[in-house]
């Protein structure tokens, strides 16, 4: 989704736990030098490509329409070709 978007991506494996046995997934939106948003977290699920995909569509055209995030206003579009 990212590389249609034309947005970075950036993979950060954190410290396992002897408790983990799936991996927790992040996925998190940053506009420049500004704080990361978080977008999804699976809670240890073992989620769909569509779920997932749903999930960050729906997050990134509500943050579409925030004035700090104007980039994504511009692929607003885009975002919704997802569906």
């Amino acid at each position: 989704m990212a590389k249609k978007l034309c947005l970075d991506v950036e993979v950060i494996k954190l410290k396992e736990t002897r408790a983990t046995f799936y991996a927790t997934l992040y996925i998190y939106f940053k506009d420049g030098n500004g704080e990361p948003i978080p977008l999804y977290c699976d809670k240890n699920q073992d989620s769909s490509v569509e779920s997932i995909c749903e999930a960050l569509r729906g997050m990134m055209f509500l943050l579409s329409f925030h004035p700090r995030y104007s980039a994504l206003k511009g692929i607003r579009r885009e975002i919704m070709k997802f569906s």
